[in-house]
């Protein structure tokens, strides 16, 4: 645990920034662009996996740049992998262990600091466009969580209906267009369900800063709208530096895209059109960065929220070698996305930086977790008093060619076991494995929740597949059972000593965003 009482000391010390190695006092402090994909496998990344060409502008940043191949993220579901990303700890401290819904009172706990309340801190411009997912009512609005800008969707694209809701399995109805009653809510009355897994009442908001500006959303033309304000924010900047967090609605169903992208990827598939047209505003995106002077002095940094989501079939990306074979062939069920097999937790992932990074592959394990002490390091910017982190400072891997990465890293539950708790640990190229349940698969399997004692123990760069348990109970494993062991209980011992944020989860109808009461999905243009 050493690293989280590093950053306590770093927050009292750090003077000046660190940039490749050096430091500087006088100099402006980099921009930063954060890039954050939906439901993205690590198999859908080009440079990851030769099936996927779908990806060159991904590619040339992540060829150009250092390259993660064992990154993870802090959380295998939306709500808690993006609470980890901006804030730099786990669940069990920040309270956020699960999805939060269109009906929630509560968000992220207005005590944690994100990335962007942390910049704010030294005269950063800060921006989000996309998805936010962290709450959306009261002071839980990213207005509030230290963004000047905000544009995008409060919660996943799917949480709601739209009015053309193009690819999902099952497919999903559109929005009624005809109905200008009451809101079928405020009469306690539920309108009937569609087809689709999620399915609200209400349409799929898209906010301009606090407003809502557009009632349901068009996700056909929303990327295209994403990369323009994204463009815009970076063109407005001058001296002042900034922190810009893109965070995509693709991969996540349904899958929606401009027509030009229609049948324009090599694999000719309503996913890889999609995952065509992302890459393509990755491009757009950075292009500005280039076009404004910017990327010399711009540190940009793309991953995603967890694996992809298996029960969608064909509208699901790819998990490269990492497909959880003993879970696949002893209860059938899904190994992505909302489980802590490799598939759900390992993302793609990069950091580009024009002559400060130099290209490179590393297989450090690291992870989301790292990104808010790395940004606090090479800015010189203090990291949040009275609290520990699961993170670490990895400067040293992006400037100096290290691969000295996490010793140990916890991988909290989200489908099986209970919720958020740490029963997967790795340990280098090991993983312990004492809670195991699949998410539901495409042939529509349901998951099995498995406790294991002894735990699971796989050898991952032996058994990237995660087929073949190794026994504990014989040398080398039971040494690193023991150290397992220890180092689960000192985490428990520093969680219990740390300053813990709890969230209650509780739910109103009053925390429906709604631009207008008198339709029944709150239809309206603006």
């Amino acid at each position: 645990m050493e690293h989280m009482y590093r950053l306590l000391i770093f927050a009292g010390l750090l003077e000046t920034f660190r940039i490749c190695g050096g430091t500087r006092d006088s100099v402006k402090r980099p921009n930063i662009l954060l890039l954050f994909a939906d439901d993205f496998g690590w198999g859908d990344m080009g440079a990851n996996w030769n099936e996927t060409k779908e990806t060159p502008n991904l590619d040339r940043l992540a060829h150009n740049g250092v390259r993660f191949t064992d990154f993870h993220t802090g959380a295998s579901v939306c709500t808690p992998s993006r609470a980890a990303l901006l804030t730099g700890r786990l669940g069990v401290r920040t309270g956020v262990k699960r999805n939060f819904g269109v009906d929630s009172l509560d968000g992220l706990p207005l005590n944690e600091t994100t990335i962007a309340e942390m910049l704010k801190s030294v005269n950063y411009s800060t921006g989000m466009i996309g998805k936010w997912h962290l709450g959306i009512y009261g002071h839980h609005h990213p207005i509030f969580r230290g963004f000047d800008f905000y544009y995008g969707l409060p919660y996943s694209n799917d949480m709601g209906c739209v009015d053309n809701p193009e690819y999902d399995y099952p497919m999903c109805k559109p929005c009624p267009t005809d109905h200008n009653g009451r809101r079928a809510w405020s009469d306690g009355v539920e309108l009937p369900s569609g087809p689709c897994d999620i399915h609200f009442n209400d349409s799929v908001p898209l906010y301009n800063q606090t407003q809502i500006i557009e009632q349901p959303v068009d996700l056909s033309t929303l990327t295209d709208r994403y990369v323009k304000k994204a463009v815009q924010f970076i063109e407005k900047q001058g001296d002042k530096p900034f922190f810009l967090y893109v965070a995509f609605a693709h991969t996540h169903v349904p899958l929606s895209h401009d027509n030009k992208y229609t049948n324009a990827s090599t694999r000719q598939t309503v996913f890889a059109d999609t995952l065509l047209e992302m890459d393509a505003a990755v491009g757009s995106i950075v292009q500005g960065v280039k076009d404004n002077g910017f990327e010399n002095n711009t540190l940009i940094w793309f991953t995603g929220d967890n694996g992809p989501w298996e029960a969608k079939c064909q509208y699901a990306g790819l998990v490269g070698p990492y497909i959880g074979l003993w879970e696949k062939n002893t209860t059938g069920g899904g190994t992505a996305k909302q489980t802590t097999w490799e598939g759900g937790h390992r993302e793609p992932a990069f950091a580009y930086w024009p002559g400060k990074i130099a290209p490179q592959v590393s297989d450090a394990l690291v992870g989301a977790l790292d990104i808010l002490p790395t940004i606090a390091s090479i800015t010189g910017t203090p990291v949040p008093q009275n609290r520990m982190f699961d993170g670490m400072d990895i400067s040293h891997i992006l400037f100096d060619g290290s691969d000295s990465g996490h010793h140990i890293l916890f991988h909290p539950n989200s489908a099986s076991g209970p919720v958020g708790g740490l029963d997967t640990i790795r340990f280098g190229d090991y993983k312990v494995m004492y809670q195991t349940g699949g998410s539901l698969a495409c042939d529509g399997r349901a998951p099995v929740a498995i406790r294991h004692d002894p735990p699971l123990l796989f050898n991952l760069r032996e058994d990237p597949a995660e087929s073949t348990p190794l026994d504990t109970s014989v040398e080398p494993h039971l040494s690193i059972m023991e150290e397992v062991l220890h180092q689960l209980s000192e985490m428990h011992q520093s969680i219990k000593n740390d300053n813990t944020s709890v969230v209650p989860y509780n739910q109103s109808v009053k925390a429906r965003p709604c631009c207008n009461i008198h339709h029944v999905v709150c239809r309206c243009k603006n």
